[in-house]
Order: C-alpha cells, then structure tokens, then sequence
C-alpha cells in the first residue's frame, strides 16, 4: 500500500449511475432456451462461493438467474486466473439475497451480488483455461476479453464433454514412496493435532500412517487424514501443497475447498462402477469436441471474412452519403475526387479535429476511435483499441493520445494503451498498481498521472505516475480526500484535481499539486457539488463543466483562475449533462454528450467561447455517445 492512500467503501446505491448494460451483457435466453449459467468470481472470493455452496451475480443478472432450477448445470469463472471451474449444478432455484450479505469484508454491508443461487458439485474436475474454453463459447464474446454467462443446451453439453475429460478421480493415490509425502489432516482433529496457536499441524507420513492404521494396514482413525469422497486419502506433494499438476491427478488448486462441498453434497460426484460408461462418454466427447474446434475455425474464417465486407460496405455508404450532403449544402466545402477513397469519407485535419475514445452509445460499449470535425459535422474512424472502455482516462504525451483504466461499469481495467496517430496503431504499455475507473489523468513534465478513481467498492485518493524511462507505473504522494468520478486537469505546471464523490457525498471541494511543494494543497472550493463533470483549461483558467450534484445532472459551469485564488460563475451551457466528454481547440471549448438523467443520452454538442456564451448544435456525426472521452492532439489550444 502506498504511503498516505486511504480508502473509502462504497455501497451500491452510492456509486454514481452506469452505463445499461442489458444491451450487450445479456443474451437474453428464456428459460426453456437457457442450458447453464456461468458464475463470475476472483481468488478473493472463490473460497467462500465453495464453502457456502454459494454463487451470486450483480443485480441485473437477475433477469437469467430467477430461470435457474435445481439441477441446472453450472460453471464458476475466476477472474483472477481466467480459468473456469466445474463441474457444479443448482441445489435449488435461483433467487434474490439467498445470503444478503454474501461476499462483504465483515457482514456490515448488503451484498453486490444479491443474484444468487444454491450449488452442489456434480462431478469434480481439473479447471479449463480460457484458451481451452473460449472456443466451446465463442459465440458469447461481446468483447476481447468479456462473455456472456448464459449458456444454450449445446455449449453447456460441450463444457461438460471438455471438464469431464480432465475429471478428478478419486483414490487414484497408491501408498508408494510414500516418505516423499504429507498428509494434510481434515475435520475436528484431537488435541494432539493442535499447536499453541490453535493451527492445524501437518504430520510426516511415517507417524500419520503409523497412528491412523492398523498393523494389516487398514485405515483405524481418519483423524488426521484429508479424505475425499471415497474415504481414500488426498496425499500432498511436500512444498507444493495447491499444485494441481500433482501426478495421478488427486490435487488441484481449492481442493480442499472442493471436497468440504463434495462432502456436504447427498450423493459421491463420482462412483467406481461407471468408469467404463465415463470413459466412453469422454472418448465420445472429445470425437464432439475435436468436430466442433473444426466448425468453429470455419466459422470463425467465414465470419471475419464477412466482417471485412461489411466494414468495407460501411465506409462506401459513409462516403455516398458525405457527397450527398455536401452537394445539397452549397455553404460546405467543395466535393473533390478524395471524397472516392473508400477507407473513409475524406482525411480530416488533426489541427481542426478532436479525437472520440470510447464510451457508449445507447446500445453498445464502444472500443472506436474516431477522429470528429466540428466544422464539417464528420467523423473520421481509426484502428479501434484492444477493449471497450468507458469511465477511462484519457492525456497526451509525445504525440500520442494515452488511455487507461476504466471499464464496463460491471469490469474494471488496469490496462494501459497509446494510440500513435502516424501509424494508426495502439502500443500496449504498463497496467496501473489497481484496477480502476472514472479516474482523471494528466500530464505533467513528460510525466503522466492517474488520479484518484474507484472499483465499485472503494474510492481512491491515490495517485500514480508514469515515467516512459522508468517504464512503470509508480504510486506519488496520494490527494487530501478520496475522488471517485472527479475531473482533473494539469495548468502552469500544476496538477488540479475537483470534486468527485468520497463514498458518502459529492464534493465541492478541490486541491493541487506542484511538484516544487512535493505536497497537495487545498484551494478554495466551488460553490456546488460535482461527480462525474469535465474540467479544460482555456486562456490560463480552469472550467469544470456540468455533472451530478447528489441529486441531479446540472448544466452549470464555474471558473478558476488560479492568480485570483478563487472559483467564478461561468455561463450555463444549454443542456444538464453529466458523463460528457469535451475538449478545447481554437479558445472553443466542446462539450460532447453526455447524459441528461436516467438513462436519457444527450445527442447534441455545445460549443464555448469567450464573449459568445455557449451555442448548442446538433450532430447526426456523433449521434448519441457518453462515459468516454474527447482530447484534442493538435498544437497548442
């Protein structure tokens, strides 16, 4: 932990409004349609969901959770390692708040994963990686890196044929070389078994095996023995006790965990007598898998192959309907021959350009890039980054435009990436110290900063810096007050960070930082609370622009001007919105949709300029967009 971070827990009615996401999250099956469900987890939390017995989802899940019925198969995806565990299935429906407070650090708050269903392990197995599970659900990726959890009857069947071909079989250990082995003990073991502290001891095998049979060798006292559904000893390689590459198979990462809910479950996963019908079944089922890898590899061929038409398609209409438009409105600049290329409508000017990152669009989250002409109400598209991000920050350096963090609103990034205009390609670099979103970013003397930010759970006052020649991201002297959905901006060599939400209010308040004074300081605060707002330096001054004040997106704007020392009303633009993106070019700032409340998306953009207020345009371009990005690459604004 870094030196002065303090963190704040959110609760889930706190945390500022998301992005829909029964658009793209969701298939949507119905129940007689829905096959398996895949529940999410991380290393942090797989633990409890086995010994519970337990899975949970967020609430909007609970649209595919409620048609979960007993014996349902189920998976368990983790997060942390992306792999995917099972086999598990439903010991009773699927309900709201099974265990309301399932999944918190002390029980003292409600849950965020109220979705929730009972589960038994109906057959253990070895865990797939996402390389040996992603084709079986291809058609479930919505993203690089996110799938849908709901599973038809056809990919469930083929999981279950792939993890029942990494089945775990029980009593598989023999007594063998047996001086190279321990036993872990299990249960309530005697007073003997009992160190000082009160922590299980891990006995050599020599005096298990000696105290725990009989002199033929048949097993006395389970005492001090891990067994598992068979009664048969788990035996664990000395030094290596979460290995699951444990010869024979009996040990593999959470086993323990495992068998506790093996053992709680009526009937054994797995019985002797159906070996030969399970050995038949794997070896039928891999003959399944191996013709669904080849269909889906056709698939896959044909659909990028279509894709590229289609994208190909897109750009010709693009270019049609620019030359339409323009041959209609004598006032717009000339129709020329460059207007034919089909790699888009024409080459637009970064001088007179503002670059769009990501974000959402009333249906889809967005990974585009695209390059907008305010003047010419056109958008020029480039290559796309490696995810979909919203809630990200965005700042220059060098020339290229850098994104980091964010998320889905659901998923939070550490992920880093640079877009270099001059190859139009993205550089990965770095992952951040956390994963984490609606966080402001800087740059300051060939520095860049990521501030403050939150995962859903906690606010962040830490403050992280990147220097390109020390190549990773290295924790600075954190802010005064935790800043989640805060704005930040860098003036005169001086970073600023405003408002923001601390896990109990909307702040008002601000601070700054001057690496002379290796310290933040607070300023004077403004006169109304902001999340989820903009903050653009313009003529040596800061405008934070719009945002939610606990109650209600505003339209209002206010100015700091740091040789006064003081924050200034500034004109209201023509719309509430929050969530916006905008930037400065030419003493213009841009202000760019945004949400006006609920799920209500602003479709216009206004434009500021000093001594002319702001004046409000519609732009069919852009159309409806918000929780991304705007950032202007050209010279000095």
């Amino acid at each position: 932990m870094g030196a002065g971070r303090r963190t704040q827990t959110l609760t889930a009615h706190d945390i500022p409004p998301s992005p829909p996401s029964q658009h793209s999250n969701f298939r949507n099956l119905r129940s007689g349609q829905l096959g398996g469900v895949i529940f999410g987890c991380k290393n942090e939390t797989i633990r409890e969901c086995l010994h519970a017995q337990l899975f949970g989802l967020p609430f909007p899940h609970f649209s595919y959770v409620k048609n979960i019925v007993q014996g349902l198969p189920l998976f368990l995806f983790n997060y942390s390692d992306r792999r995917l565990y099972g086999i598990f299935e439903a010991a009773g429906d699927g309900r709201m708040n099974i265990n309301p407070y399932a999944w918190t650090s002390n029980g003292s708050e409600r849950t965020q994963f109220p979705a929730q269903v009972p589960v038994r392990v109906r057959l253990q197995c070895q865990p797939l990686s996402e390389d040996q599970f992603k084709p079986i659900i291809f058609d479930n990726y919505y993203t690089n890196n996110h799938f849908w959890f709901e599973l038809d009857h056809s990919q469930t069947s083929k999981l279950m044929s792939k993890l029942s071909s990494h089945a775990i079989a029980p009593g598989s250990f023999n007594l063998q070389n047996k001086n190279n082995w321990k036993i872990r003990s299990h249960g309530l073991p005697s007073d003997g078994m009992r160190e000082e502290t009160g922590k299980l001891k891990l006995l050599d095998l020599d005096n298990a095996y000696a105290e725990s049979h009989d002199s033929s060798g048949e097993l006395v006292s389970d005492d001090y023995l891990f067994l598992n559904g068979d009664n048969q000893p788990n035996y664990v390689p000395e030094g290596n006790l979460l290995n699951e590459d444990v010869e024979h198979g009996t040990f593999l990462e959470h086993k323990e965990v495992f068998d506790d809910l093996n053992e709680k479950n009526d009937e054994s996963s797995f019985d002797s007598t159906t070996y030969p019908s399970v050995i038949a079944q794997l070896i039928q089922g891999m003959k399944e898998l191996n013709t669904f890898k080849e269909e889906q590899k056709q698939k896959v061929d044909f659909l990028e192959q279509k894709l590229a038409e289609a994208e190909q398609e897109i750009q010709d209409l693009k270019s049609r309907c620019m030359k339409l438009e323009l041959a209609s409105d004598p006032s717009l600049p000339h129709i020329d021959e460059t207007m034919n290329r089909s790699d888009d409508a024409y080459d637009l000017d970064p001088e007179d350009s503002i670059y769009l990152v990501g974000g959402y669009d009333g249906e889809a989250l967005l990974s585009s890039l695209d390059l907008y002409s305010p003047s010419n109400d056109v958008i020029q598209s480039f290559q796309p980054m490696n995810s979909a991000r919203c809630y990200a920050a965005t700042t220059k350096l060098n020339g290229e435009l850098y994104v980091f963090g964010g998320g889905t609103g659901c998923v939070w990034y550490d992920t880093v990436e640079s877009y270099d205009p001059a190859k139009n390609v993205w550089n990965v670099h770095p992952s951040l110290n956390k994963e984490k979103g609606s966080l402001a970013g800087a740059t300051l003397n060939d520095k860049i900063f990521s501030i403050g930010g939150g995962n859903g759970r906690d606010c962040f006052s830490d403050v992280e810096m990147y220097d390109l020649h020390v190549g990773r991201w290295i924790l600075t002297r954190s802010m005064l007050k935790e800043r989640f959905a805060l704005a930040g901006a860098e003036l005169n060599g001086a970073l600023y960070a405003v408002g923001g939400y601390d896990g109990v209010n909307y702040l008002k308040s601000a601070e700054r930082f001057d690496p002379r004074e290796h310290s933040w300081t607070r300023i004077e605060s403004m006169s109304t609370e902001r999340g989820c707002h903009v903050l653009v330096t313009m003529d040596e001054k800061l405008y934070a622009i719009g945002g939610f004040d606990g109650s209600a997106m505003v339209a209002s704007t206010e100015v700091y001007d740091p040789r006064l020392g003081k924050w200034m009303p500034g004109q209201a633009m023509n719309q509430s919105r929050g969530y916006l993106a905008a930037a400065v070019m030419k003493d213009s700032i841009f202000a760019i949709g945004g949400v006006r409340c609920g799920e209500d998306i602003v479709e216009t953009v206004e434009v500021y300029k000093e001594g002319e207020g702001w004046h409000e345009k519609s732009s069919g371009a852009i159309g409806m967009r918000c929780f991304g990005s705007a950032i202007f690459l050209g010279g000095d604004s």
